[in-house]
């Protein structure tokens, strides 16, 4: 039996593929990752995705599978002669052991540029693989000499059943999580749980510890764990509705905003506030919206419902709600037009079927110089700021995607491509 006294998250990390949930498009059957372990052939890497989706375990599994040593460092506390340390170590180890070592660099986005070059030499002459887990994007947050010498992994959030099978291992296990205890957890608990933890496995495995260590044993020796009792783990109310009525209000928020009716939107947003909804998804939906039913009639409702959604990461209600309010108001009475959407549809549909793409030789990054007829591109600023001149590829060269509508701002849109004007 597990030492109590360790989380139960980490008494729960997986060891194996075969244990770890999520991920299947890159652990799955046949996929990638996968592959790669199974062949022993995996070198160095980043993870990147939200917490609590697997970042760490898999790195585990890596050395564990490949019977490789694994040391970690936390990008935050650690530095430059930390790093030289695992390195020598590492270096020892393979000339005793035979043995390869993974270092594995937590937040990684957190190291500097001349943290991240102490590293590059061993990296390249294979004296440890190098792994990185970050939640940020590492082509925008790291240093491109570490992200070209790694294969780059994108974790995404658990969904709602994946969650729901990690709870009912640990509820489960005896050996490692929860399974001598008497514990009887409800179904609408089961839902509420695996529903607002965000996709976050340790998140629900800690509200679930929490739930079994706190809740009294009744006279008939269960711990009955219900919706109120992963409520207060959380700190977050549960739904009042069921899950039909809960994405009835959502569709009914949703289209009140479409239908210009501000009462109506500030009414369905509230109720669903007050039925335990998290504001963060009233704010997710309102940004979409403001791009599918308002969009180029006043693309400040895209920026008010940004700053709303900041707004509750930030601040967090009741401060909060006067910016969403806001935002919704501005969004309902805004004009509307959906030729966002009307475009991206059009786009998306020539993008899939078209067989012709190649790109016109005067865009290519090295077009051709012979004289065969190929045009030349022309710069646009040396034309005043613009030129017509040909950028979709010959077989969708007159396709037009974008079509203003007379509502608002966009109505005073004057297309270039309709002018008739011709620089070539």
């Amino acid at each position: 039996m597990s030492d109590i006294r360790i989380p139960l998250a980490e008494r729960m990390r997986p060891k194996t593929l075969n244990n770890f949930v999520g991920q299947e498009h890159i652990v799955g059957k046949g996929k990638i990752l996968r592959r790669a372990i199974e062949y022993g052939n995996v070198g160095s890497m980043i993870f990147y995705g939200p917490p609590g989706t697997g970042k760490t375990t898999l790195a585990y599994i890596i050395a564990d599978s490949l019977n490789a040593n694994i040391e970690k460092l936390n990008a935050v506390a650690s530095g430059v002669a930390e790093a030289k340390a695992v390195i020598e170590k590492a270096k020892r180890e393979k000339i005793l052991l035979g043995k390869d070592t993974y270092l594995l660099l937590d937040e990684c986005h957190r190291w500097s540029k001349s943290q991240s070059d102490c590293v590059l030499e061993a990296i390249e002459k294979g004296n440890i693989f190098f792994i990185g887990s970050t939640t940020e994007n590492p082509y925008t947050s790291m240093t491109r000499a570490i992200v070209s010498r790694c294969r780059i992994f994108e974790l995404k959030p658990l969904d709602k059943d994946e969650i729901k099978t990690t709870i009912m291992r640990a509820i489960k296990d005896k050996e490692n999580g929860l399974g001598n205890l008497p514990i009887q957890i409800t179904d609408k608990a089961l839902d509420f749980l695996s529903d607002v933890c965000g996709g976050d496995a340790r998140t629900a495995l800690n509200a679930l510890e929490l739930a079994a260590n706190t809740t009294p044993i009744t006279k008939n020796k269960k711990i009955i764990i219900d919706e109120n009792v992963i409520a207060e783990c959380l700190d977050r109310k549960p739904l009042s509705v069921d899950v039909q009525m809960h994405y009835d209000l959502l569709s009914a928020f949703c289209k009140s905003i479409r239908g210009s009716d501000t009462d109506a939107a500030l009414f369905y947003a509230e109720r669903l506030i007050q039925a335990g909804c998290d504001p963060l998804i009233i704010a997710r939906r309102l940004i979409a919206h403001s791009s599918e039913d308002i969009g180029m009639a006043d693309s400040n409702a895209l920026l008010l419902s940004v700053a709303a959604y900041t707004a509750i990461e930030k601040l967090g209600l009741p401060e909060a709600m006067l910016n969403l309010s806001h935002a919704i108001i501005y969004a309902c009475e805004a004009e509307k037009s959906n030729s966002v959407k009307l475009a991206m549809d059009l786009a998306e549909k020539d993008a899939v079927s078209l067989r012709d793409d190649n790109v016109p030789n005067h865009l290519k990054n090295h077009p051709s110089t012979n004289n065969d007829g190929h045009k030349k591109y022309l710069y646009p600023h040396d034309f005043g700021g613009y030129c017509r001149q040909q950028y979709l590829p010959d077989a969708i060269k007159d396709h037009i995607y974008y079509f203003p509508k007379q509502n608002g701002k966009e109505k005073n849109l004057k297309r270039k491509k309709f002018k008739g004007e011709d620089n070539v």
